[in-house]
Parts: C-alpha cells; sequence; structure tokens
C-alpha cells in the first residue's frame, strides 16, 4: 500500500510546526533565566552594599559601647565590664550566624524558571502519553 504525499506534507507541517512552538518556548524560558539572572545580581549588590554599611556602622556603634562601659565601670570592676561585653558580643554573634544558617538554608536560585520549566516538562509528559 502506498502512502499519499500528502500526508507526509501534513506530517512534514506538524512538524514544523511543533519545531517552531518548541523554539518559541525556549526562547521564552531563556528569557525569563536572563530576567532572573539580572534581578538576582541586583540583589546581590544592593545585598553586598548594604551588609558592608551594616557592618561598618555596628563595629563603630560596638566601640563606642565598648568605651562607654569600660570608662564608665573601670572604677567598680574592669574584669566584670568586659566579661559583659564579651557577652554581649558573643550572643550578638550567635545570633546572627543562626540568622544567616538559616537564610542559606533557604535560599532558592532562579525559582521562576525552574518552576515554568517543571510545568513544561509536565505538560509534555501529559502530551506524549
Amino acid at each position: 500500500m502506498v502512502e499519499s504525499p500528502s500526508i507526509f506534507r501534513e506530517i512534514q507541517g506538524l512538524l514544523k510546526r511543533f519545531g517552531r512552538d518548541l523554539l518559541g518556548l525556549g526562547q521564552v524560558r531563556l528569557e525569563l533565566f536572563v530576567v532572573e539572572i539580572q534581578e538576582e545580581r541586583e540583589r546581590w549588590i544592593a545585598a553586598f552594599f548594604l551588609s558592608l554599611l551594616v557592618a561598618a556602622f555596628g563595629l563603630l556603634a560596638g566601640f563606642s559601647l565598648t568605651i562607654a562601659v569600660a570608662v564608665l565601670l573601670w572604677e567598680h570592676s574592669p574584669g566584670y565590664a568586659l566579661l559583659i561585653l564579651t557577652s554581649v558580643y558573643s550572643l550578638a554573634a550567635f545570633l546572627y550566624y543562626r540568622r544567616l544558617a538559616k537564610m542559606r538554608r533557604e535560599w532558592s536560585i532562579l525559582p521562576e524558571t525552574l518552576g515554568q520549566l517543571q510545568k513544561d516538562r509536565e505538560c509534555l509528559e501529559r502530551l506524549l502519553k
């Protein structure tokens, strides 16, 4: 039995459309990826500079507090003054360490792109069944 050329043309047309649609889908996902990369870069830069400012002013405040407490309590008990300051700074360092560890655990890179790719995969799996 001989297949008619029109069926081959229809199949060829379907394959071309499928290829164009697949390329279009890939382009949209790539654009989303690029936008998210740019947003992530801006967030990193802002976070970096804010971190520097927080560190600088926090250090200045810590020095000022240390000098103030040491001067005020030096006559009563210099050892206790330094012990209290060490305890306060250690507690602050521990709390910030826990916050940083939590942030690192919950960090998600390119969530929108990954979500869209997962949706695309599920859709293609349904179509190909």
